[in-house]
């Protein structure tokens, strides 16, 4: 469901009706191609608690634009977007409004592969990761299913000659991506890949030749920050605080430079989970339009939300063209799982397909076809949303836990979504040590990049949360509690 209370604003000082106001913005997002026809729209309850308005006020609202022909009252059906508008359909991003319809403004190469392995560690130990889904909630009898029908299906020579990018994943995880984040394009400008890491990759190869310049956050997202610099470019790094990446930094930065790439994470931003503000956001946009920088907006966990108030991408803005949209179902399914997907210009796209078959010629079809299915059943919105409760309640748990026992030794501020936590250890308490204790007991930091090596000044760790449960939690605190105090008795503090 789209972010309606972030769309929808009432202006209690304008004399306009509410109800009015209410329905002539719903208009408007229906001739922008934000709700398409077709589109079901939340119950006058779900919509009211929303808006924190009267029930009575959103039934007036609904029942005026069904009058005007904007929405159809279907029986056990709800209110949904009419197939037959009465002043024109909504435009698409195939014809004139989608940012995704032109060229881009950015030069780039198609010809040049690098590899990066990445192998983890194994271990024994209770491990705290970077922040991985519980694979336990999925829907594993459903996904048994969808698994073996796809297998059925799998008996012509096309398919048994299959080459990435076909498109029955495609077509429904294009619906799902609209209805959940308001980005409107065309099954054209999306390409599916082995995980967002991929996408990345493909991405930035084309983009980018070695000593081009390329801005990237203070602190970032350290497998990113490898890839660039095996690409052999020289990269500037823009702070982030607790609105998200400081765009008047960048503003000046691309004032001086020219940059051929941005890659940003504005949503649950790795590793600090800070979200950009909206103010930000609309900045963000303005700097792209004004010098044509390629952006990689890298949205790696946008499905989870602890509450309801979610921002658009800002792919889903006007970009003219120059943001290549990253994803991943892997955070949704989990590890088992490697399937990203990127959106971009259909020209941009044509180019990845030719760079992704020097190192990947076929894409996986069973598991395409299965999660597809999981799509159009709807059982991917009821599971994301069961995973949400699961996490919102663990992210609590440990918060609670760590205030409780641990305060007086680190940092954090509680994420509004997502499945970690980012705790920044105070400059008297060295991290490093303390992991080093905490492994030898039993507690192994899989993300240890932030407190070892070049990147040992940030003392920090991205604490994920959600794939344990309140007992491992609990475990996990009081090992990492004992580690400290084996160092530093709490009284000598």
């Amino acid at each position: 469901m789209l972010p309606y209370k972030n769309l929808i604003i009432v202006d209690k000082h304008d004399k306009t009706p509410v109800y009015r106001q209410i329905s002539l913005q719903f208009i408007d997002l229906i001739q922008d191609g934000k709700l398409l026809p077709g589109t079901k729209l939340p119950s006058t309850r779900a919509l009211a608690e929303d808006l924190q308005l009267h029930r009575k006020t959103i039934v007036a609202v609904y029942e005026i634009l069904v009058s005007e022909n904007w929405l159809d009252n279907l029986p056990r059906k709800g209110f949904q977007v009419s197939e037959t508008l009465p002043v024109v359909r909504p435009r698409t991003y195939q014809k004139t409004i989608s940012p995704f319809a032109g060229i881009g403004s950015f030069e780039f190469d198609n010809r040049d592969v690098i590899q990066f392995p990445l192998i983890p560690e194994s271990t024994k130990n209770l491990i705290i990761n970077d922040g991985f889904p519980d694979t336990t909630l999925l829907p594993y009898k459903i996904l048994t299913r969808e698994f073996r029908r796809a297998l059925d299906r799998v008996t012509t020579i096309n398919d048994l000659h299959y080459i990435a990018d076909k498109p029955n994943l495609k077509s429904s995880l294009r619906d799902f991506l609209h209805t959940t984040r308001g980005i409107d394009f065309g099954i054209e400008n999306l390409f599916i890949t082995r995980g967002a890491q991929m996408a990345v990759y493909l991405a930035a190869s084309l983009i980018l030749k070695p000593g081009d310049k390329v801005v990237m956050s203070e602190p970032s997202y350290i497998i990113a920050d490898a890839m660039f610099e095996k690409l052999g470019v020289q990269i500037i790094r823009v702070p982030i605080d607790q609105h998200g990446m400081r765009t008047e930094v960048l503003e000046d930065v691309l004032k001086e430079h020219d940059i051929k790439l941005i890659y940003m994470i504005p949503h649950h931003h790795h590793p600090t989970t800070v979200t950009m503000s909206t103010q930000r956001r609309s900045h963000m946009l303005e700097l792209i339009k004004t010098y044509k920088s390629a952006v990689i907006e890298d949205d790696y966990d946008y499905d989870f939300q602890f509450k309801y108030d979610n921002y658009l991408p800002l792919a889903s803005g006007d970009h003219g063209g120059n943001v290549i949209y990253v994803g991943s179902l892997t955070k949704v399914l989990g590890t088992p799982f490697r399937l990203g997907y990127m959106i971009a210009t259909q020209e941009f796209l044509a180019a990845v397909m030719k760079l992704r078959l020097v190192i990947d010629i076929r894409g996986d079809l069973v598991t395409e076809r299965a999660v597809a299915a999981l799509i159009d059943n709807g059982d991917l919105i009821r599971h994301i949303q069961k995973s949400n409760k699961v996490y919102a309640k663990r992210c609590t748990i440990l918060c609670r836990l760590l205030d409780k026992e641990m305060k007086q030794y680190l940092t954090y501020r509680k994420p509004t979504g997502g499945m970690a936590v980012w705790v920044v250890f105070k400059p008297q308490f060295e991290l490093s040590k303390i992991a080093r204790y905490a492994k030898e007991n039993g507690l192994s930091i899989k993300s240890d990049f932030y407190f070892n090596g070049k990147y040992s000044h940030y003392n920090a760790f991205r604490f994920g949360f959600a794939s344990l449960d309140e007992a491992k939690l609990k475990r996990a605190v009081a090992i990492l509690k004992q580690a400290v105090e084996h160092f530093y008795p709490s009284d000598e503090i």
